[in-house]
């Protein structure tokens, strides 16, 4: 599957992540341009912007799911670094406007 990103990383423990306040942020440093990168974060910073623009649609089926429950559980949970992501992605709010109903959908509110 050429037109999918690697799948190798879709068995990583992302709850793990996203419950370990220490390993959030240091993806986020990564993602941001504001730290170092581990492998997987260096991928997903390489692919975040991309996909976003294209509706995730060279995402894998895992990988889809990981970006639901990754909006959720930083929507809920921390709403200063989904602020910090979203004003470095979507400055102008136009990706947000384009998933808004899709999140709903989902069950998940996106906060103003």
């Amino acid at each position: 599957a050429d037109d999918k990103y690697t799948d190798k990383y879709d068995k990583i423990n992302l709850q793990e992540i996203l419950e370990n306040k220490r390993l959030l942020e240091s993806y986020m440093d990564c993602v941001l341009g504001k730290g170092k990168c581990t492998p997987e974060g260096k991928e997903l910073k390489d692919h975040l912007q991309e996909a976003l623009e294209t509706g995730c649609e060279k995402c894998t089926e895992a990988q889809e799911k990981g970006t639901e429950t990754s909006i959720d559980y930083l929507i809920k949970n921390e709403l200063e670094i989904w602020k910090e992501l979203t004003a470095h992605f979507d400055p102008d709010g136009k990706w947000r406007k384009k998933y808004e109903d899709r999140a709903k959908a989902k069950g998940i509110v996106i906060p103003e």
